[in-house]
């Protein structure tokens, strides 16, 4: 029903980070394809998942006191409990009698989202829903890493959903461990724990997650095609995860049926945002007029799990 995103006003460049890190505009560039990312510097997680939700209610033209469920993904919120869902309830003016949920899926979240939505206007009861992925990656990024810190940014993104028949298949795929990315939480202060601590930071090994990036990007896709009894050449839109532009030129030269220009890909300008990168992307492109009634498009994730997964909708 209606799209909508925000980024906190704070943007720092490549050439910023060069002041404390040995890397370069060039290095970041030519590996990510991100030139500048959007930071906190007192926003907190739920207060930009607040904006973004209260633009999409604006765009799709919907009351807070018409919401029935807010559902919201994060891996960098301000508190384990309460969670985001209930922190945007309150700050939006949502009824009481409204579900409010929040998943946790990493990069891969903002599909798990989707689907779950689904579910439950399935199940029915649910009228209209508010589903948000919001992340703060700022706050947990090891920034005397210049292999992983360079790569990600704030913001979040929200869209208004109703039932209907547009949701049309999706896939998924997980592979469990924490080898290969992990986000660790504090060790606490009990007398009794004694397990070797790390710093609860986003830990990430790049060339085996851009390895598994690669390898499953059009893989998910083609499943959920196959799933929805449609080809590529159908498809009129892919939005990716904004992970690594490298990653999605690399899908794009695979699907040869879709034009280049219809993967929608903003990570130039926000880095890797993870669980709101696809919303974000989805609400530029729906307020610059890209997308008509009918347009099938694909959304298209991977990250933490590690997992992949992706959806056919039609808009």
């Amino acid at each position: 029903m209606g799209t909508g995103s925000y980024v906190p006003p704070k943007t720092v460049t490549n050439r910023d980070l060069t002041v404390f890190l040995d890397t370069s505009d060039e290095w970041i560039t030519s590996r990510s394809g991100i030139k500048e990312r959007h930071v906190v510097t007192n926003e907190t997680t739920s207060e930009l998942a607040t904006e973004a939700g209260r633009r999409a209610l604006e765009n799709a033209g919907v009351s807070p006191e018409e919401i029935d469920f807010v559902l919201c993904a994060t891996v960098s919120a301000e508190y384990i409990s309460p969670n985001i869902a209930c922190l945007v309830q309150r700050n939006l003016g949502i009824p009481a009698s409204a579900q409010a949920l929040d998943l946790n899926g990493a990069c891969t979240a903002w599909i798990y989202l989707m689907d779950t939505a689904a579910a439950f206007f399935a199940r029915g009861g649910i009228r209209k829903m508010l589903v948000i992925g919001a992340e703060c990656m700022s706050r947990i990024l090891n920034w005397h890493d210049r292999s992983t810190c360079v790569l990600f940014g704030d913001g979040a993104g929200a869209v208004v959903l109703e039932p209907g028949d547009n949701y049309l298949a999706a896939s998924f795929d997980t592979r469990g461990g924490d080898d290969v990315i992990a986000i660790p939480t504090q060790k606490g202060i009990s007398p009794w724990y004694d397990r070797e601590e790390r710093l609860p930071l986003v830990h990430m090994q790049g060339q085996e997650t851009y390895k598994f990036a690669v390898s499953n990007f059009p893989r998910r896709v083609n499943e959920a095609l196959e799933k929805a009894g449609l080809s590529e050449s159908d498809l009129d839109w892919v939005i990716p995860h904004q992970a690594n532009k490298r990653i999605i030129d690399g899908a794009a030269r695979r699907m040869k049926a879709i034009p280049a220009d219809h993967f929608c890909v903003n990570i130039q300008k926000y880095g890797n945002t993870s669980s709101a990168s696809i919303p974000i992307a989805l609400d530029e492109w729906n307020r610059a007029g890209k997308y008509q009634r009918g347009d099938l498009m694909c959304m298209v994730a991977f990250g933490g799990g590690l997992s992949s997964a992706a959806c056919i909708i039609r808009w």
